[in-house]
């Protein structure tokens, strides 16, 4: 098998010094192992980039015009949003961090000539905005530390925000260190909006936002995307794991099977020494000083633009900023298993020796091209990891890493040979006009069209929206994997859900389209049928179980879970039986027949007669939301692909079972140093947080180790006893 997928992905080993890709060799670019540090215009930096043959980089925005970027989007007239940091990482300690000095540039490229030539401060005074989602003419925008989503508009042409609603309240603070929080907003081809993190989702439905809690989705870090079947995409800096949760959509939860990652892909080819690794050279880097394995991928993205080479599309891009490079990474469904493969063998998609390039974001842009989001500058890392005792402190103060701030780029790779499309014109377009955008050949229209007829609610275009459902065959194509879907139609359907409408004998129809994009579709869009008891449509979906596509299988699999019928639970135990040495299938069949089997159910009869039940079940949700990333769902350290844990285990934990003040102070001050002979790395301190917060996750993990939990006078114990400790502990203090 393994032969048989180099072969379709066009790889050849052919030595050290070449890679094959398309029949083509390519000299690997020369390592420089310690270049400098200082800052190079935006014409510089691109001249130490890599890229294959055939592939460009054009500039887009720089200094001046913007400033920290982390973040972009556009409305359905091209216009760019940027998101800007403005006070990440000012200096090493990072004083200033949390001042609400940072702000929303919007963009515009006046002639049409790729670049932005007019700018305004779209909004201002924010505390490090983090997530940006245009809706129509409005944007929507979290800042750091909150669940809130607030809608700006730009009610008088000025391009500066004068309207400002809050559209989404949840009084409570989001604690935890900025790195930890959530981001995303991402409208899905199901019509939610999903974040990281959060385990829920947001529905714009007749201009009022919904909400729905889903308790196992994946929980990601910095970036979010999804393929053309809406299946998302997260990374995790912290867990060093630069792709999971894509091999079935979160609302069935998460599963992320061993075999997703080919061998070596958590492996990266950078072309520059990373002398500012967090953790330390020892643990992180290979002998030629370039990173050994991902540790801050962030801002990945299923590219499903038309104006690059057809063989990009539905490949996944990730960006690593802190090796300086994007991955480029193949999707290739083996027998119903997504697994990812390097697109090059040894070598990455781009690479670049400027110490300074961050690219932290990857973007299908309008035009069809792919945006790259480049904070360009000295430190990556939050703070919280480069204070006093820190391996990566003394390396940015040698390289002088700390001055470098206040730049940034947005670029977008292009091809020599093919010309990128001009500036969209969707918002001021009627229901009916933007009906034929569902089948366009760049994702990013079909997805804005999808989203603008929703938000508009003209339910007059739903017989056109049920006719392409039926007829539609102008436009096939997508990749998923080796599959070619036809998207119009898987569009037309689920912005006809977007509108309210379940049609049962469309959906009964299309269950039987000769399509397995349009089946796929058609099968989730049964769910809510299956959940309000419906049995007529049981006998249809009963008719896939032997369907010639294994994946149209699988998701009838994850579906039936829906179905409290007694013949839902027999079709589960029919595909079992046929299907059980197929580990995905399998898996969903199991998963699907638990039914109401639930984390904080458990949770919940396992502290029925406990006192401080409700710390408990705070402690719990900040785990999901925050130390899920390091130390995993089971608490046993996530492995990050090298046969290693990226934190260590907290059940059965020396530090978790025993004194409740030590406990107190790791999680205020946070550890470096080895731990049971492993070193992790550094955890963070997470002493910004009140006393009551640090009780809570102290108690849920105490309580999963069947040990007391842990009171607020025993946290505030802790930190007046040490209220003058600067930096981390190690064990030694600790046992002193």
């Amino acid at each position: 098998m393994r032969i048989l997928v180099v072969f379709m992905l066009c790889l050849t080993i052919v030595s050290c010094e070449e890679t094959v890709y398309k029949g083509k060799i390519y000299e690997k670019p020369e390592i420089v192992k310690d270049p400098p540090s200082d800052f190079l215009s935006p014409e510089k930096s691109m001249e130490t980039f890599y890229l294959p043959e055939g592939y460009k980089v054009e500039l887009v925005a720089s200094e001046p015009m913007i400033n920290e970027p982390v973040a972009i989007t556009w409305d359905g007239n091209g216009i760019m949003y940027v998101a800007q940091m403005e006070t990440y990482v000012q200096n090493i300690d990072g004083d200033g961090t949390d001042q609400r000095l940072s702000s929303i540039m919007r963009l515009e490229d006046t002639n049409g000539d790729g670049k932005m030539d007019k700018s305004t401060v779209f909004i201002d005074k924010l505390l490090l905005p983090r997530m940006i989602m245009t809706l129509d003419d409005r944007l929507v925008v979290n800042e750091t530390y909150s669940y809130d989503l607030w809608s700006y508009r730009d009610t008088d042409n000025d391009g500066v925000a004068d309207e400002k609603k809050r559209i989404y309240d949840n009084p409570k603070p989001r604690g935890g260190n900025l790195e930890h929080q959530q981001s995303g907003l991402v409208w899905n081809l199901d019509n939610y909006v999903y974040t990281t993190y959060n385990p829920a989702r947001f529905r714009f439905s007749k201009g009022t936002i919904e909400v729905d809690t889903l308790e196992n989705m994946p929980s990601g870090q910095w970036g979010l995307t999804q393929d053309d079947l809406g299946h998302m995409y997260y990374s995790s800096a912290g867990g060093e794991n630069p792709a999971y949760g894509f091999q079935q959509a979160v609302n069935y939860g998460e599963y992320n099977p061993e075999g997703r990652l080919s061998e070596g892909f958590v492996e990266p080819w950078p072309i520059v020494g990373t002398p500012d690794v967090q953790g330390g050279a020892e643990r992180r880097l290979k002998e030629n000083g370039t990173l050994n394995h991902f540790t801050g991928v962030a801002g990945q993205e299923i590219y499903r633009g038309h104006k690059l080479p057809p063989d990009m599309y539905g490949d996944l891009f990730i960006p690593e900023p802190v090796g300086r490079l994007i991955r480029r990474a193949k999707v290739v469904n083996e027998n119903g298993k997504k697994v990812l493969y390097n697109a090059y063998d040894e070598t990455e998609f781009m690479a670049a020796t400027d110490l300074n390039f961050r690219p932290v974001q990857a973007k299908t842009g309008p035009d069809g091209s792919l945006y790259i989001v480049d904070m360009y500058r000295g430190i990556i890392q939050e703070s919280a990891w480069t204070g006093e005792g820190s391996l990566i402190r003394p390396v940015i103060q040698r390289k002088g890493l700390d001055k470098n701030i206040g730049r940034g780029r947005i670029y977008r790779i292009v091809h020599e040979q093919i010309e990128p499309d001009g500036k969209p014109n969707l918002l001021n377009k009627s229901a009916l006009e933007l009906v034929d955008y569902l089948g366009h050949k760049n994702g990013w229209y079909r997805n804005t069209a999808q989203k603008l007829i929703v938000l508009k609610n003209d339910t007059t275009v739903i017989p056109e929206l049920k006719e392409i459902a039926r007829n539609n065959e102008s436009f096939w194509t997508g990749i998923f994997g080796d599959k070619a879907y036809a998207l119009q139609r898987v569009h037309a359907l689920w912005t006809l859900e977007g509108l309210g409408v379940i049609d049962e004998e469309l959906l009964i129809e299309k269950l039987k389209d000769k399509d397995a994009g349009v089946r796929i579709s058609a099968i989730r869009l049964c769910d809510e049928l299956l959940k309000k008891g419906n049995t007529a449509v049981l006998t249809h979906l009963e008719q896939l179980q032997n369907d010639a596509d294994i994946n149209v299988v699988n998701q009838l699999a994850l579906s039936l879970r829906n179905s409290p019928d007694a013949k839902a639970t027999a079709l589960l135990n029919a595909i079992y039986d046929r299907y059980q040495e197929n580990e995905i299938i399998a898996k969903s069949v199991t998963e699907s027949l638990k039914k109401d089997d639930s984390e904080l159910k458990k949770l919940n009869i396992k502290i029925a007669k406990m006192p401080y039940k409700k710390s408990i079940l705070n402690g719990y949700n900040t785990y999901k939301q925050l130390c899920i990333t390091c130390h995993a769902k089971n608490l046993m350290g996530v492995e990050n692909g090298t046969g290693s844990l990226t934190a260590p285990p907290l059940l059965g934990s020396a530090r978790v079972k025993g004194d409740k003040e030590t406990l107190a102070k790791i999680l205020l001050n946070g550890l470096t140093g080895p731990i049971d002979g492993e070193d992790y790395g550094i955890m963070m301190a997470l002493g910004n947080n009140n006393d009551q917060w640090i009780a809570d996750i102290a108690s849920y993990i105490r309580i999963m180790n069947d040990e007391s939990v842990v009171s607020r006078s025993d946290v505030t114990n802790a930190r007046n006893e040490t209220k003058d400790k600067e930096g981390y502990w190690t064990l030694k203090e600790l046992e002193k």
